[in-house]
């Protein structure tokens, strides 16, 4: 007799991803469907998406979700987790999203200690609008709007957000994880789920940020973009927990 032993997720509806080949958000928008399913709070959840390629997800999904306008995601999902404390209201964001538009939404979300769980997806360019620099775009990478490659002495230099948001008060988890490998697809999966738990443990906010490849606007095969997120944006960026307080309290 034959034994199923894995399947599409019921959190997923049966029309087929449309992102880019190579994207990755094709792969985070199925961790974030497996954990809820997993956990058993699909009735439960509410997700919060935002104007980019991720934006797309809420026609993907089996769970409700809610669409603000560009950069506002923290503030609403604070307004629907105030009104409905009982339910997991889930963010979903680019880094032109997150890191641009929406700083000011997501640094007071977190300093507030909003009970969310963030999931931040860093491809460092500006994938929807045309390939633009955005802030997570690395120094010597091109753009559209940086032909010649981000000069930190013309252009700045890169954010780090997860470094920046485990320094407030109101964040009781932070971690950097990424796709590139099943070893770190998995590590992904597993923050995932902390972030979430932490939300229903009442725990404060939480935010995962994943590094993910933009094959298209990198101007690279899916495979060369996957290698060059171990060859560089890895490197740069580091995957690490940069705050998580149960560590703190067993500590």
């Amino acid at each position: 007799m034959e034994k199923k032993v894995f399947g599409r997720p019921t959190t997923l509806n049966e029309k087929n991803f449309t992102y880019c080949p190579g994207c990755g958000h094709g792969v985070a928008n199925r961790l974030l469907a497996e954990s809820i399913e997993e956990m058993g709070i699909a009735g439960d959840t509410i997700g919060v998406c935002y104007v980019g390629c991720g934006g797309m997800m809420y026609d993907f999904f089996n769970i409700d979700y809610a669409f603000p306008l560009h950069g506002r995601s923290p503030a609403v999902a604070t307004g629907i987790k105030r009104v409905r404390p009982d339910k997991i209201v889930i963010g979903y964001q680019g880094d032109g999203d997150l890191a641009a538009i929406g700083t000011a939404e997501i640094i007071h979300a977190a300093t507030r200690g909003e009970n969310l769980t963030v999931i931040f997806v860093n491809n460092g360019i500006y994938g929807m609008t045309g390939g633009q620099m955005a802030p997570t775009t690395l120094i010597g990478q091109n753009s559209v709007t940086c032909p010649g490659g981000r000069d930190p002495d013309y252009h700045g230099k890169p954010i780090r957000m997860c470094e920046m948001l485990a320094q407030l008060d109101g964040v009781c988890y932070a971690e950097r994880v990424t796709i590139d490998t099943p070893a770190h697809i998995r590590a992904t999966k597993k923050a995932i789920k902390k972030g979430i738990q932490n939300q229903i443990d009442r725990k404060g906010f939480s935010i995962i940020e994943v590094i993910s490849p933009c094959p298209v606007q990198w101007g690279l095969a899916p495979c060369d973009a996957y290698r060059r997120i171990e060859r560089e944006v890895e490197p740069f960026y580091g995957l690490k927990v940069f705050k998580d307080i149960d560590a703190e309290v067993q500590a």
